[in-house]
């Protein structure tokens, strides 16, 4: 964006987060939105509770301010802060529910972050920040790199400098990052971490205002039914096919992992237990922000199924309304037909056909033919000389659901959930498809599973053809999660 005087006067005159800062409630505005919403981030509040808290705060800063201060009800703020010139917060409605709700807007958290920067920081940490910086460049100089050979010799040099690293190791050279590395790194985490909600609530605010150019566009639609929906679906495909789109969803799919959650846990434990980390004193919610991450990108995929219920209640409204006008086309046609009862038209009304009987003589229909009866020779039954295995006539394929049944349990023993593939790959299908339906209904009658129909995960298993050969089949699912 270019910061010309034009368009700064515009953002100083129509973005919220400017109209925030020049606000003589400011102060107000801030302290209390970051205490409620950023801090324990909290994605939404009730009307009543939120009004409660705020009254809290305005009675606390009366008394030392004085009684004039702040003269309106807190319902009257927050209601001030909802509106349209304002932008501050956003207020809705859950469906099914007469309770209002308020929710952060991504311009007053960005004013809020702003605001943080400001202070004195105690430890500025530019180390932590120049290795990162410098670990992206190699990525997009490895990850865009087409020639084999350069790739392979890249990969060479770091096995090599793995290599001389375990061999220090080995001799006893065990380098370990001082204090004050510690501390650098530790604050970029926690730098990261914040600015990562603060992008959670600026991605849902996008897939909402997504969400309302439907609704508006479903609105004010007069055309036919197929041309809206292929319009409508076009442009959710090129949300989620965008940049945006494409790194949530990789995002989302990280985090749906069980051996990333635990493998976050243990580094996140293991660092806030090093004494240089504990000097900082950090929160206390930072043992769980991999939780906050989770129950933020929730709320995004909420706004998503939103915007696919629209769609569907589109539908049922627009054959509901199609069917209603098929009945007022007939009720229309038997209330012509009563009107013109009892004052026939003049002239020809409607033009029949004679009617006259089909006449088929008896001599014309065709004579009796006896059938044909079946000549058996008597011959006598000989036995054969063939010697046939009937067991092969017995033979049925039978799944044991009891070992499927020990596979998961052990499998789900030292973990919380695991996805079908990860048993899959464990203990490979010995008979099939078959096999493989026995796990999803062993899965719903047995276990609690969740279908994430965002991501598809093929199974493969081996079989043998007619003639003997082996063969890889392969079955596209969408990922199925058993839980303990």
């Amino acid at each position: 964006m270019s910061l010309d005087y034009s368009t700064l006067d515009a953002l100083r005159i129509h973005h919220p987060a400017w109209r925030l800062l020049r606000s003589d409630h400011a102060p107000l505005v801030a302290s209390f939105l970051n205490r409620v919403f950023v801090v324990p981030n909290v994605r939404a509040m009730a009307a009543a509770d939120l009004a409660e808290a705020l009254e809290d705060e305005l009675y606390a800063l009366r008394l030392q301010l004085g009684e004039t201060a702040f003269p309106k009800s807190a319902s009257e703020y927050l209601n001030d802060w909802a509106a349209q010139d304002k932008g501050w917060l956003r207020k809705y409605y859950k469906p099914g529910t007469d309770e209002a709700q308020f929710d952060l807007t991504p311009a007053t958290e960005k004013a809020i972050s702003w605001l943080a920067q400001l202070s004195v920081r105690q430890f500025v940490g530019t180390e932590s920040r120049l290795l990162t910086l410098f670990d992206l460049l190699k990525q997009m100089n490895e990850g865009s790199e087409a020639d084999p050979e350069k790739r392979i010799a890249e990969l060479v040099r770091k096995r090599e400098e793995i290599d001389s690293e375990i061999a220090r190791v080995v001799s006893g050279d065990l380098p370990l990052l001082d204090d004050t590395a510690i501390r650098d790194r530790f604050q970029q985490f926690m730098q990261g971490a914040r600015e990562l909600l603060a992008d959670f609530r600026e991605v849902e605010h996008n897939f909402r205002q997504l969400d309302r150019r439907v609704r508006e566009r479903i609105a004010l639609w007069e055309g036919g039914k197929g041309e809206l929906l292929e319009e409508i679906m076009g442009e959710r495909d090129a949300i989620s096919d965008s940049d945006q789109g494409r790194s949530f969803r990789a995002f989302w799919d990280f985090l749906l992992s069980s051996r990333r959650q635990e493998e976050l846990g243990a580094l996140l434990e293991r660092v806030l237990e090093l004494p240089a980390v504990s000097v900082l004193q950090p929160d206390a919610r930072t043992r769980r922000v991999h939780y906050d991450w989770l129950e933020a990108g929730e709320h995004t995929q909420r706004t998503v199924a939103a915007l696919s219920q629209q769609l569907r209640r589109f539908l049922d409204d627009q054959a509901w309304l199609e069917n209603r006008r098929i009945m007022d086309i007939l009720r229309s046609i038997e209330s012509r037909a009563l009107a013109l009862r009892e004052s026939r038209p003049a002239g020809t009304v409607m033009e029949m056909a004679e009617a006259q009987a089909d006449i088929e003589l008896a001599m014309e229909r065709p004579l009796f033919t006896p059938a044909i009866k079946p000549v058996i020779a008597n011959l006598a039954v000989e036995s054969g000389n063939e010697d046939i295995d009937p067991s092969a006539l017995f033979d049925q394929v039978v799944v044991d659901k009891a070992r499927i049944l020990r596979h998961i349990r052990n499998a789900l023993q030292d973990r919380t959930q695991i996805t079908l593939r990860e048993l899959v790959a464990a203990q490979p299908l010995q008979q099939g498809l078959t096999e493989l339906v026995s796990y999803l209904q062993i899965g719903s009658d047995s276990f609690s599973t969740v279908v994430d129909e965002a991501a598809d995960e093929p199974i493969f298993w081996q079989s043998l053809t007619a003639d003997g050969d082996e063969v890889m089949r392969t079955a596209h699912l969408p990922r199925v999660i058993f839980m303990r």
